[in-house]
């Protein structure tokens, strides 16, 4: 936890007493805390008002329930969502309450690492893929039939869980990486396609794999990418932002957006309409239990695992870019 901001250095390891559930709530024993960009940029912004537990994501079991939930939900195995969004309870610690909602049943063949490692991630993929023209709302199989989506850096979290999301829905997938190594990881995934914007003109080699333009684009860098996304898009095409690592501003020529009915959203979950948040969370818990959902390093997103008295060192090993997703083990 810590009570001021900064450096991985105000996290500390405290003992307090076991947390009892409120009306509409669940404990869950956590077993793996996932760590996002977003869990150490809370940690070094605004000091928060009280003691605060990092993390959003998480999984684990729930051990005790209070009232108005089913009793029937003790020892079911879950997967958590924005956990410490507005909240002082993250799911850096061994029990956690929180509303029931937010404690998500996890199919068996699931392991407590691929539950920690969607939240986030696989919602603000959800979000992406939802924002095309004429879209769905909720992703599902064939909800993406016939469509061409480009996922820009389709090795980090994101990417990769839009990449999945992507063809389990349908869509035909292609992919910018920075090299080799990298393209494994996206291949690994399910892209179809991928194309190493180092080696060559990235835009060509798009247009010839996607000669009609992509539908959608989901992009982690849009002050880099406008210009590439401008060129590879159809018209009537859009592009879903969810990161500004690429610098704070980006420029776009207004007439050509105009005239090519373009679109540019920019995406943070915690701010998502509700709606939008539930229906990731029906589709994500869809494509789970037809398993085309998954992570490790098989599935294009390697685990770097740490446990709990080590917190700091995993927030440092997000904030300094590892290729992967970092779990805390509890």
């Amino acid at each position: 936890m810590y009570t001021t901001s900064g450096a991985s250095d105000v996290l500390t390891l405290t003992e307090r007493p076991v947390p009892e559930p409120g009306p509409g709530e669940v404990r869950v024993a956590v077993r793996v805390s996932g760590v996002n960009p977003t869990d150490w940029k809370a940690r070094a912004g605004t000091s928060p008002a009280r003691e605060q537990v990092p993390n959003q994501d998480g999984s684990g079991v729930v051990d005790a329930v209070g009232a108005g939930v089913p009793a029937a939900r003790v020892g079911e195995r879950v997967w958590l969502w924005e956990a410490a969004w507005q909240r002082s309870e993250g799911t850096a610690q061994e029990y956690l309450v929180l509303p029931e909602q937010q404690a998500v049943p996890l199919p068996d063949r699931a392991s407590f690492e691929l539950g920690a490692s969607i939240g986030i991630p696989a919602m603000t993929a959800h979000r992406a893929l939802t924002l095309g023209a004429d879209g769905p709302k909720r992703l599902a199989p064939g909800a993406l039939a016939g469509r061409t989506v480009l996922v820009a850096g389709g090795a980090g979290a994101v990417g990769n869980a839009a990449i999945q999301l992507a063809r389990w829905a349908g869509a035909t997938v292609l992919t910018t990486v920075s090299g080799p190594a990298k393209a494994a990881l996206a291949t690994a995934a399910g892209a179809q396609h991928t194309v190493d914007y180092r080696a060559g003109d990235a835009a060509k080699a798009i247009r010839e794999l996607a000669p009609d333009g992509v539908d959608l684009v989901v992009e982690v860098a849009p002050g880099s990418n406008a210009a590439l996304d401008l060129a590879v898009l159809r018209t009537g095409g859009a592009v879903a932002f969810y990161a500004d690592g690429s610098g704070p501003e980006v420029t776009l020529p207004v007439r050509e957006l105009m005239v090519r009915n373009l679109r540019w959203h920019g995406i943070l979950v915690y701010t998502m309409p509700a709606e939008a948040k539930l229906a990731a969370v029906t589709a994500i818990s869809a494509a789970l239990a037809d398993g085309a959902l998954r992570a490790g390093e098989e599935a294009g997103v390697p685990w770097h695992v740490y446990p709990l008295e080590r917190t700091a060192e995993a927030h440092d090993a997000v904030q300094g870019g590892v290729v992967g997703k970092v779990l805390i083990t509890l």
